[in-house]
């Protein structure tokens, strides 16, 4: 029979070091969906083409034309916007590392590995808008994270991040239950 440990667990034979203590996907929030774009650029077409219509009629042929390009204009900038939420950034915290993987939206990856017991996280904030901005500080090195969070999630993910890392520093719990 083999004895109870705190730091391995006998049904996945994996280390208790290796168990997160704290994980989290940061993803930009977008407030339109593909439902609600849609229906934006129905109608932005239709009052576009209604506009033209009748600047025609009234002899400002050109109008038409700056219509459409306005039409086009929208529809790429919310492409555009589309493309940049496919971002993102993961953070996990086990009892020997702290992992930072940012994902750009080209799906450039970057990927920093710290120990949660050097790491602190810092922050800048401003009195009138709160926390603008969240570091990962380590032995001299210093990684901004959360940038395109608001402030109150950026607040609320700070306090998640600091209970995650503090529970890292206490170290393995012994439960024997």
């Amino acid at each position: 029979m083999m004895p109870s440990n705190a730091f391995a667990s006998q049904e996945t034979g994996t280390d208790a070091a290796d168990q997160e203590l704290f994980a989290a996907r940061l993803t930009p929030h977008r407030s339109l969906n593909r439902t609600g774009f849609v229906v934006l650029m129905v109608v932005v077409c239709a009052i576009s083409f209604i506009g033209g219509i009748a600047s025609l009629l009234m002899g400002a042929w050109p109008v038409f034309g700056f219509f459409g390009l306005d039409a086009l204009a929208i529809y790429w900038a919310f492409k555009v916007n589309f493309r940049r939420a496919r971002a993102y950034e993961e953070v996990s915290i086990t009892l020997t590392e702290l992992r930072l993987r940012r994902v750009s939206h080209k799906g450039h990856v970057m990927e920093w590995r710290f120990n949660p017991l050097w790491v602190r996280l810092d922050q800048v904030s401003h009195e009138e808008f709160g926390i603008e901005n969240l570091y990962l500080v380590a032995r001299g090195q210093r990684v901004a994270i959360a940038s395109f969070l608001g402030p109150e999630e950026k607040a609320s993910f700070a306090k998640a991040l600091t209970a995650g890392l503090q529970a890292a520093k206490r170290g393995p719990v012994y439960n024997p239950l």
